[in-house]
């Protein structure tokens, strides 16, 4: 018999196109627009609105071929989400900006700037909560960080290289400047700028016993998700300024967790000790869906977990790349993931 869940994943939208894997996926944080890349070297961008009915409907508005010379590994949107940006593993950085037309309409999709330095696969690129700064990694197990200019311009603020192997992620707190990375080593690390010198390595966070592929922080800022070949995700509590300590390990997938979301959830947002939804999913091909709180009466404040959606088979026998939750208000029950199959689904969580 199956376990009894509060919640189940709908599948709202299917949407094909890409003509190899699709790796990764990026919602626009302020349009209607959903970005994924592809093995196929291309970007998909997928517009997406109300039908009247209460059906929210998914069109292909655009495809970029991206004039990457291999696979596009991740996106990754700026705060304004007027810009777009794209990690390959040809090692560049592409950024990308909608040109306007002679009467100000929005028009095609145009590289405004390539971001070279990289010695090989770049696998991960983000942008910080400011727009300010954009990081990259890279298989050369480097992270880059740099300041975005106008005009499309780029400087190299810092070059950081702490990780022994591939650095798979990094993610930016939501708040501060303060920025994380995984990595093929096992570990994850935390940077910071120093006013008077230059980024550094200001923490390591280790614990898991195999690769950790992607990492997200909590919306308050104060834990992050890893999720790692080790078959769990594992949450980082901030205890100081610049240490975080492992207070939960979620286990149930029984292969590689390749990626892992959190959101702020629907059901709960009032709640004070609400820390929001953990999606993670994996290459065993389900879809785990957490609801976290903060238990006030335990100490140190361990956060509960309870998993409260499962979806097996999400893209059929194929691995799920990555799951992303829609960071836009009135969105926040929707999922996007991404598969080997080349799809990308989109999924809302409704209650059973």
């Amino acid at each position: 018999m199956d376990e009894e869940f509060p919640y189940y994943l709908q599948n709202i939208a299917n949407l094909g196109g890409h003509e190899d894997r699709a790796w990764h996926i990026a919602w626009n944080p302020t349009k209607s627009l959903l970005a994924s890349c592809s093995a196929d070297k291309s970007v998909k961008l997928f517009t997406y609105n109300h039908d009247g009915e209460g059906n929210l409907n998914f069109t292909l508005a655009t495809s970029i071929p991206t004039g990457h010379l291999k696979t596009v590994r991740a996106v990754a949107w700026s705060p304004s989400g007027r810009t777009l940006a794209t990690a390959s593993f040809d090692s560049n950085i592409g950024i990308w900006e909608q040109e306007l037309d002679d009467d100000g309409n929005p028009g095609e999709w145009e590289c405004a700037s390539l971001l070279e330095g990289h010695e090989t696969e770049c696998k991960s690129v983000a942008y910080s909560s400011s727009g300010n700064l954009l990081a990259s990694c890279s298989r050369d197990k480097t992270v880059w960080v740099w300041e975005v200019q106008p005009d499309s311009d780029f400087e190299c603020m810092g070059v950081l290289m702490e990780h022994t192997q591939d650095v798979k992620c990094v993610a930016w707190h939501p708040t501060e400047e303060i920025l994380a990375s995984g990595s093929y080593d096992d570990t994850i690390k935390l940077y910071v700028d120093d006013p008077m010198d230059d980024w550094f390595c200001c923490a390591t966070l280790t614990g898991h016993a195999s690769t950790v592929w992607s990492i997200s922080w909590s919306p308050n800022g104060k834990y992050l998700a890893s999720a790692s070949d080790d078959k769990t995700v594992r949450i980082w509590r901030r205890i100081g300024e610049h240490e975080f300590k492992c207070v939960l390990v979620l286990e149930g997938h029984e292969r590689s967790v390749y990626s892992v979301s959190w959101g702020i959830g629907k059901s709960n947002q009032e709640i004070d000790s609400s820390l929001g939804w953990i999606a993670s999913a994996s290459g065993d091909g389900v879809i785990r869906v957490w609801d976290l709180s903060e238990n006030s009466s335990t100490e140190p404040m361990i956060p509960s977990a309870k998993l409260i959606a499962r979806l097996p088979t999400a893209h059929g026998v194929h691995d799920i790349n990555s799951v992303v939750w829609c960071p836009r208000k009135g969105h926040e029950d929707l999922l996007a993931t991404s598969g080997d199959d080349g799809m990308v689904k989109v999924w809302r969580i409704q209650g059973t």
